[in-house]
């Protein structure tokens, strides 16, 4: 049984926000499936405005573009 959830977060503060938030600011938010059914042992970095993976460099350079979530 998969119980994942997901939620909305902000690439600029790192909190939780709300999914009318993620959709007002979709290039600084991103949705992320959290709960059980997902390992959360990996960590990767997502760029906030394409969702595509990013290096780690990159998301040092852009911290505030880029999201660092466990998969």
């Amino acid at each position: 049984m998969n119980l994942a959830t997901s939620a909305a977060r902000s690439a600029r503060t790192g909190r939780f926000v709300t999914k009318e938030w993620a959709a007002r600011s979709p290039r600084t938010t991103t949705i992320e499936r959290i709960g059980t059914g997902t390992s959360n042992k990996t960590a990767v970095n997502r760029s906030a405005a394409t969702g595509r993976f990013v290096t780690a460099q990159t998301a040092r350079r852009n911290p505030g573009g880029t999201i660092t979530q466990m998969v």
